[in-house]
């Protein structure tokens, strides 16, 4: 009998396989996937999650894009009646194409460092099919996600990312449970999309404008990096001290800038 096919980790593809039957037990028990649920694996990798969130009983589609993983995966589960498999980028996928029912699915991830921060608001483009979403990424990462204000890591994806979901860091993952071993701890994140906004904006789109300006220049004052976008008398209109920095500003008061941008006068063609 031949000796089964070993993949190597792809440098490329920022591929570290997760192998401690430990951690993956706990990130199994933190998912506490159910019978009927409708899963989502992003990135399955040699199947060490794969397996687990099956025998939950629930249907799983996973994408996957490295091509030399797809036999491997389809050896282990193709004969399962709820396994779909999805070859391609997960950041260019189309959600809808899983026809999942509104706040259904629930989505699971090791997710390559490369591709974290891209993927995670391509996903919350389509927030309205998530339950909730459970990744393993870089702990500096998760630590960011979960941040509140008044520290460095408080800014635009600690902000962009809560205006639109609940943010739990759950535990901590060291190097020693992958195969190649990151040069970086991870940590497991949930985050659970909002069903009703805590502050809602009139355009989010202008609450990413606003938030991107103000932290483009993180060390000055809010009057001097929004001076594009707002005088210092909107800024103060938005119930908002024009000295501080934008570190020092929660979401509501973000969300307040952004809603004082949206009642600017468009700028006139000379």
């Amino acid at each position: 009998m031949s000796e089964p096919y070993q993949h190597r980790a792809r440098k490329r593809f920022g591929q570290n396989f997760l192998h401690d039957a430990g951690v993956i037990h706990r990130i199994l028990r933190a998912i506490h996937a159910r019978e009927g649920e409708h899963l989502l694996e992003i990135g399955p990798g040699q199947g060490a999650l794969t397996e687990g969130l099956l025998n939950s009983g629930a249907q799983l589609d996973v994408i996957e894009l490295d091509l030399d993983l797809i036999p491997i995966l389809q050896a282990k589960f193709a004969g399962e009646p709820r396994f779909r498999l999805n070859q391609g980028d997960a950041l260019k996928f189309d959600f809808n194409s899983l026809q999942a029912a509104p706040n259904s699915l629930r989505v699971v991830g090791n997710l390559p460092y490369n591709i974290s921060t891209p993927l995670i608001f391509h996903l919350l483009n389509n927030a309205q099919l998530i339950r909730d979403m459970h990744f393993m990424l870089q702990k500096e990462v998760v630590e960011r996600l979960a941040a509140g204000p008044g520290g460095g890591d408080w800014g635009r994806l600690s902000i962009m990312v809560q205006y639109h979901c609940q943010v739990e860091h759950l535990f901590n993952v060291g190097p020693g449970a992958f195969n190649p071993p990151p040069k970086v701890d991870s940590a497991i994140v949930r985050l659970v999309p909002h069903q009703v906004l805590p502050h809602p904006a009139k355009d989010h789109r202008l609450l990413e404008r606003v938030v991107r300006e103000a932290f483009n220049q993180r060390r000055k004052t809010l009057r001097n990096t929004l001076k594009a976008l707002l005088p210092a008398s909107e800024i103060e209109a938005a119930d908002v001290d024009g000295s501080l920095r934008p570190e020092q500003l929660d979401l509501a008061a973000f969300v307040r800038l952004a809603d004082r941008l949206a009642l600017q006068p468009e700028p006139t063609s000379p």
